[in-house]
């Protein structure tokens, strides 16, 4: 999923051990907060209301999105679990309004726009695992441990009485907000029109009760003619930065926009063509993309979980697994509403303070939003598990794996992009593309480490930076793409991170992002620039069925 958004991986990449638990935190503080921290953190945000036309849903329609709304408030307090511990006893502990809302963005007294910074005075280093591990597990320990499904995306691991490591499957550990939440998919259903849909929430039910998710995901791809649609479940991997297994639970709640769904059909049928174009050698790309992918636009109208923490998610690319996306391929969603919000808000300031003037024109939103829905498409391509047999590319890179994948999504994006405008099949100026991508490195680095994504465009921007790719004039601080060796850079870079992944290289990619997953003097020193000019990081949403006037 791409989080320019939610929307997490590589950071104290080689710390061994968890500094602090997150479950007693509250005690392990002082009573007082650094006001300034909280201050600088809430600064980093700016609200935008999430809503969108309802006088065009049914009157069934309009009863299944309160039921959506509460079965992902039951998914948003699963992840503050995962992600922190007791929230409540958090919240309890923290004197002002403005600290509860900072605990609030970031689901923990931790900035994940900030590195994961503690933004609380006596608290910790953020554990890499979250609350998924022990919090004094070492990855020596988990490594050694002989249990059978201690790498499962559905399970935490928690210590038995002896002190061994134990699992406990998803819909055990969290089965009463399981039953809850999928008697509320239950009664949706009973409201939906579309049988298609009707068939994927019964599934989805099924699936939080069982911990099986692949005949839910597979109705899902299957759903074409839906107009709502709800994303929900333990789906992302990015909250894991330890190893990358643990799912997060999130949701959305969705309605679909027909009309540009409608337009956006035909890009998905040339994946099969670009995937043999790949500039990398044949090996890296035998796999063929699945055959059911296809693009679709929404407007977002609810966030909850991992989705929501941070940097927010405006397009999805699921699902994740691996089996179903070569059975059946995945479907793309861009939250079209979420994306112009960040445009007008983040990133068109971003090119005003950053982009050189005689360039600027090339910053559209059209441009955005193509490389953003290309990103997921992209997501498609490549290779999902390695040649030599260390099995799933996801598995075997661990940590590194959603870092990673980010960056090979934003270049085959890029890559697919100047492939369909050469042969006619996208309009408009392939520089619009190229600037609005470069200027969206700076909006995404801002993301920090804590972030895939963030992490992501530091190593691309760093990579670009090498090869020449852009320039920055030093008297007015302005950047200058150029064009030609921004293609070849991007070429290049395709090319290392498709063989890292077809490889299962875990130390190559840990040495890249050693050598280039850094911020230097000068990129701070400009995004510094940018939080003194007051341009947020990120959006946070005024949501609900009071907003939608429900």
């Amino acid at each position: 999923m791409y989080k320019y958004l939610k929307s997490t991986i590589v950071v104290l990449f080689f710390t061994a051990i968890f500094c602090s638990c997150a479950d007693k935190t509250e005690n392990s503080r002082s009573k007082e907060s650094a006001p300034n921290k909280t201050n600088q953190l809430l600064s980093k945000y700016t609200p935008f209301k999430l809503t969108t036309d309802i006088s065009k849903l049914s009157e069934n329609q309009k009863k299944m999105i309160p039921l959506m709304i509460e079965a992902a408030d039951i998914m948003d307090d699963i992840f503050w679990y995962q992600a922190y511990g007791d929230k409540q006893n958090l919240l309890a502990s923290l004197t002002s309004e403005k600290e509860k809302k900072a605990a609030m963005i970031n689901y923990g007294p931790w900035d994940r726009l900030g590195n994961n910074e503690p933004w609380l005075d006596g608290v910790g280093a953020k554990p890499l695992g979250a609350n998924f591990y022990p919090q004094d597990m070492t990855k020596e320990e988990f490594d050694q441990a002989e249990i059978a499904g201690k790498d499962d995306l559905y399970s935490i691991l928690r210590r038995d009485e002896a002190g061994k490591l134990k699992v406990i499957p998803y819909h055990v550990q969290f089965k009463d907000q399981h039953q809850k939440a999928a008697t509320l998919l239950e009664k949706a259903a009973d409201y939906a029109d579309n049988d298609q849909l009707k068939h994927y929430l019964m599934l989805r039910a099924d699936a939080l009760r069982t911990d099986k998710y692949q005949p839910s995901d597979m109705a899902w791809l299957d759903m074409k003619t839906n107009q709502i649609d709800f994303v929900m479940g333990p789906i992302e991997n990015y909250e894991d930065q330890l190893f990358g297994y643990k799912a997060a639970h999130e949701a959305y709640v969705l309605i679909k926009d027909m009309e540009w769904s409608k337009r956006l059909e035909k890009y998905a049928a040339f994946l099969p063509d670009l995937q043999k174009g790949l500039p990398v050698d044949a090996v890296y790309k035998a796999e063929t993309p699945g055959s059911d992918t296809e693009l679709n636009a929404y407007d977002v109208v609810y966030y909850a979980g991992d989705c929501n923490s941070g940097s927010k998610t405006i397009a999805i690319n699921l699902p994740n697994d691996e089996e179903v996306q070569l059975a059946k391929g995945t479907r793309r969603l861009q939250l079209k509403n979420a994306m112009k919000a960040k445009f007008d808000k983040i990133l068109e300031p971003i090119a005003d303070e950053l982009i050189d003037p005689r360039q600027r024109n090339h910053i559209t939103f059209d441009a955005f939003f193509s490389n953003t829905m290309f990103h997921e498409v992209a997501h498609g391509l490549g290779i999902k598990n390695t040649i030599n047999g260390k099995g799933p590319v996801r598995r075997a890179l661990r940590e590194f794996a959603s870092a990673l994948e980010e960056g090979k999504a934003d270049m085959l994006g890029l890559y697919m992009i100047k492939q369909l405008h050469d042969s006619g099949e996208i309009d408009g100026d392939l520089k619009d593309y190229y600037v609005t991508f470069m200027a969206g490195i700076f909006r995404s680095v801002r993301f920090g480490a804590s972030s895939a994504h963030g992490k992501a465009n530091m190593i691309r921007f760093n990579f670009f930076d090498e090869m020449g790719a852009f320039s920055r004039d030093e008297k007015s601080g302005k950047y200058t793409v150029h064009f030609d060796k921004f293609e070849s850079a991007m070429n290049a870079l395709s090319k290392e991170i498709l063989t890292l992944q077809g490889n299962g290289d875990y130390v190559g990619v840990g040495q890249l992002v050693e050598a280039k997953g850094k911020i230097g003097p000068r990129l701070q020193a400009d995004l510094d620039m940018l939080m003194e000019k007051g341009i947020p990081v990120d959006i946070i949403f005024d949501q609900g069925t009071d907003v939608l006037g429900l």
